[in-house]
């Protein structure tokens, strides 16, 4: 029976038997600027930030780990679900489909910073939310606010046929999306109403 052990070959640790030669840390020493960390400066939320990030690390799991920012939710991670969404640079993004270093000189807006004034007070359209009961277990409902808040400035005013385009890309098992459709409205109703 062989023994196995550590291979301490550079840029290795996998396990190999006694009998053969590692070539897999010799291949990984070829592949080390994929994997040494980058220097990113990106704006999250009006706030500049600074860090180093291995280049396959996502954005939503630099905003939720290294951050500290939960409001951004994973749920699928293959951006089916919507549930990550973010602002990057005012276009929402499917913040799992997006790494770290694309964010490197971008503005980066989560739920977070949605925050209407200094005192940390909602968003118009989370205030519609509330009005309109838009969400029952609230998983999706971060993803979908930022989805909207960019839907809405591009487009202002929208029917109810647009505003369910709007959020076709979010998926809601809570709510049936009504509800969410009438916060909207309220949001839209009482934007035209401050013009």
């Amino acid at each position: 029976m062989r023994s196995s052990r550590a291979c301490f070959g550079p840029g290795c640790g996998h396990q190999e038997s006694d009998s053969r030669t590692c070539s897999e840390g010799a291949n990984r020493g070829k592949r080390g600027l994929l994997s040494e960390p980058h220097r990113i400066v990106t704006t999250v939320n009006g706030v500049r930030t600074e860090d180093h990030v291995e280049p396959r690390l996502l954005l939503s799991d630099y905003i939720r780990h290294d951050l500290g920012l939960t409001g951004t939710h994973v749920g699928c991670e293959h951006g089916v679900c919507g549930a990550c969404t973010v602002l990057l640079d005012g276009a929402a993004v499917r913040s799992c489909l997006v790494f770290a270093v694309q964010a490197d000189g971008r503005e980066v807006e989560t739920v977070e910073g949605l925050s209407a004034d200094a005192n940390g007070g909602l968003h118009p359209l989370q205030e519609a939310f509330r009005e309109a009961h838009g969400l029952q277990c609230g998983f999706c409902t971060p993803g979908i606010l930022m989805s909207l808040v960019h839907y809405v400035k591009e487009h202002p005013t929208p029917d109810e046929r647009e505003i369910r385009h709007a959020i076709s890309g979010n998926l809601c098992r809570c709510t049936g999306y009504s509800k969410i459709v009438d916060a909207v409205k309220i949001y839209i109703a009482e934007r035209v109403a401050d013009v």
